[in-house]
């Protein structure tokens, strides 16, 4: 499902792109979620909350307080990941937008054709990105995890646990699953309940490994050989 987000302090604006996109999203079968701002404060507030949850963005540039461009930097340090789209009614602001790495700009109001090349790209770089992130549900909600931030996964029966240097995130699958699906990214089976970011190890024993922050999680007899020499193969890279 693709979350976006729409940020714009006209009230018209919100509504014109938002059923434009709906249309598009319809017509193209993708699954998608919209969710909309009156204000840059309102949309960075949000987004500390619910951090990973959108994938594009389009931003207002000219809005008051804080301005679309202020918001877009702000943004591109907490998700370097976020695909973000200027929406603007002057096409001098077009250049700016290069120093925060954004996907494009629109001019308004957004033509169909070129909201939906916008959609292509961002689709496109979305898949790109996608093994630099993990990707969890959490009932209705979508979440993307740069995996260099999570040190972390914890299972307590069927909940997962995504512990990262900012938050824990929490959803339903079983850990044999999620380590399945992160093979080969540097993650290693420590314990029944425990898969570790060997990248997020700072020191181990036999029996424990003591992770950035200073948290220390237990080495299974069951999993001490592998992890053991996994760790000590990603420790030496």
């Amino acid at each position: 499902m693709l979350q976006i987000g729409i940020c714009d302090d006209q009230k018209q604006a919100r509504l014109t792109l938002r059923w434009t996109l709906e249309r598009l999203l319809e017509r193209r079968e993708i699954q998608g979620q919209i969710n909309t701002f009156f204000s840059g404060e309102g949309l960075l507030e949000w987004m500390k909350k619910y951090p990973g949850e959108l994938d594009l963005v389009f931003l207002d540039i000219e809005m008051p307080k804080t301005n679309g461009m202020d918001v877009a930097r702000k943004l591109r340090e907490a998700d370097s990941g976020l695909q973000l789209v200027f929406v603007t009614g002057y096409a001098d602001y077009v250049y700016d937008g290069y120093s925060v790495g954004a996907l494009g700009y629109l001019l308004k109001p957004a033509k169909e054709e070129k909201l939906n090349d916008i959609l292509t790209r961002a689709l496109a770089a979305l898949y790109r990105n996608s093994t630099e992130v993990y990707v969890c549900r959490n009932k209705d909600s979508f979440y993307r995890i740069l995996r260099t931030n999570i040190l972390y996964f914890a299972s307590d029966k069927r909940q997962i646990q995504c512990v990262t240097n900012e938050c824990t995130y929490h959803f339903y699958k079983k850990l044999d699953e999620v380590e399945q699906e992160l093979s080969g990214g540097g993650f290693v089976r420590i314990h029944q309940r425990y898969l570790v970011r060997a990248g997020a190890v700072e020191y181990m024993d036999s029996n424990e490994v003591t992770l950035h922050g200073g948290t220390v999680l237990p080495i299974s007899r069951s999993c001490q050989a592998s992890a053991m020499a996994a760790l000590t193969r990603a420790l030496l890279e």
